[in-house]
């Protein structure tokens, strides 16, 4: 093939255009180069679905921790809640903890 039928093969005619290789140019600096780039946004998806787990987790922890408030009104509750998690007592009490063996043998 000689330069001139290269030249005039419809493929490479089209994308010789000056127009088409500005496009391209564009095309290339807008995905990869830009600070706006394709590459830049699915970084910022992926952040905003981390972000959005996080605030779905929270959520869930608040409403947990408002049922713990709500049920802690009563007194006797407290006084429960605080035996259990913190080991607390009455003045004049002992507190034995009991475990139990889990091994067989």
């Amino acid at each position: 093939m000689t330069f001139k039928q290269i030249k005039e093969n419809k493929f490479i005619k089209f994308f010789t255009n000056k127009y088409v290789i500005i496009l391209i140019t564009f095309c290339i600096w807008m995905v990869f180069f830009d600070e706006n780039s394709y590459l830049v946004h699915k970084e910022f998806n992926k952040e905003l679905d981390e972000l959005e787990t996080a605030i779905d987790f929270y959520k869930k922890k608040i409403r947990e921790d408002k049922k713990t408030i709500k049920d802690l009104e009563d007194s006797l509750k407290i006084e429960r809640f605080a035996r259990e998690k913190y080991l607390m007592k009455k003045e004049n009490e002992d507190i034995y903890i009991i475990e139990f063996d889990t091994i067989k043998k």
